[in-house]
């Protein structure tokens, strides 16, 4: 479980329903036909723009945000020193065996059980991030619409209920009340946009950032297996993508 995400959401709802509640009573901000223009018109709106596979890919990558634990490149370094230590203590060939969830990682060790030329190495990574960016992206894509469409649907639940608020213009203890439920559909888009969706987009973008990075630990330690399987001189090379603070210094 991502702590920190879950908990900037928490977080925040509770800073800005606390706010809501020194000022006032929660259900002044509870309006259904609100909630349906901005929720339903910023689904509407995101299918439209893309296709629905894209969009459900979308979702189930902004839930995967809240579940996901986050991998320190330190870990993928340590791990790619105990690939060179195996090729070298069982040779190359014994990377064929490696069992491992990560299908880039299967990959680089098959390629250098293959005794693979560095450049095909290289250019099978750079393909692999190629693509991996391209399906990033459409979920960032997809959480970023909704950010734009949020608050634009919220503007449209204003506009609506302005209209019918002036058509009542003959009652004017009315104008008060409908004027403050006019307003809530743009605190709804708000709310959605600023909280939620740009939130989550950000988060993805991150993520991505992240996975890229694992990538070049993994093949820059391919390529140093192939050249010197030493698995001290791997760990001296790949400890350049390690913060200073957490290399290991011993001797």
């Amino acid at each position: 479980m991502d702590i920190a995400t879950l908990l900037g959401l928490i977080v925040g709802l509770a800073m800005v329903t606390g706010a809501i509640l020194l000022g006032g009573s929660i259900m002044d901000f509870i309006n259904i036909p609100s909630i349906l223009i901005v929720v339903g018109g910023s689904l509407a709106a995101i299918s439209v723009a893309f296709p629905f596979e894209e969009v459900m890919q979308a979702f189930y990558a902004g839930v995967k945000i809240f579940a996901s634990r986050k991998v320190r490149p330190r870990e993928v370094v340590d791990i790619m020193v105990k690939v060179a230590e195996i090729s070298r203590r069982e040779g190359l060939l014994a990377l064929e065996n490696i069992q491992t969830e990560n299908a880039v990682l299967k990959k680089s060790c098959q390629l250098i059980a293959d005794n693979a030329d560095p450049g095909l190495i290289r250019d099978t990574l750079r393909i692999e991030i190629g693509a991996m960016k391209k399906r990033h992206k459409i979920g960032q894509d997809v959480f970023r619409g909704l950010a734009a469409y949020a608050p634009a649907f919220g503007m449209i639940g204003t506009l609506i209920g302005l209209v019918q608020m002036l058509t009542r213009l003959d009652d004017p203890k009315s104008i008060g009340p409908a004027m403050a439920v006019a307003l809530i559909t743009t605190f709804y888009g708000s709310i959605m946009s600023n909280l939620l969706f740009l939130p989550i987009a950000g988060k993805l973008f991150a993520r991505t950032q992240q996975e890229i990075l694992h990538l070049e630990i993994i093949f820059e330690g391919a390529k140093c297996i192939l050249e010197n399987n030493n698995p001290r001189l791997v760990y001296e090379k790949l400890s350049s993508f390690i913060a200073p603070k957490e290399r290991r210094y011993e001797r």
